[in-house]
């Protein structure tokens, strides 16, 4: 019977990399959006608000 020859450094090194992707996509899940994101939120937010706004009776 013969097994794979595996390379333990680089079996090592893969497993680090998978741990490290994992930790980043919960520090992302985590931590929530982008700037970028943020921002369209705000300026949608916004024109939203002036829409409204733009649309209220004024009252004497």
């Amino acid at each position: 019977m013969t097994g794979e020859v595996v390379n333990l450094r680089l079996a090592r090194k893969r497993k680090l990399r998978a741990q490290s992707a994992a930790e980043a996509d919960a520090n992302r899940a985590k931590h929530g959006r982008t700037k970028a994101e943020r921002r369209e939120e705000t300026a949608r937010r916004e024109a939203a608000e002036r829409a409204l706004d733009g649309h209220r009776r004024e009252e004497d």
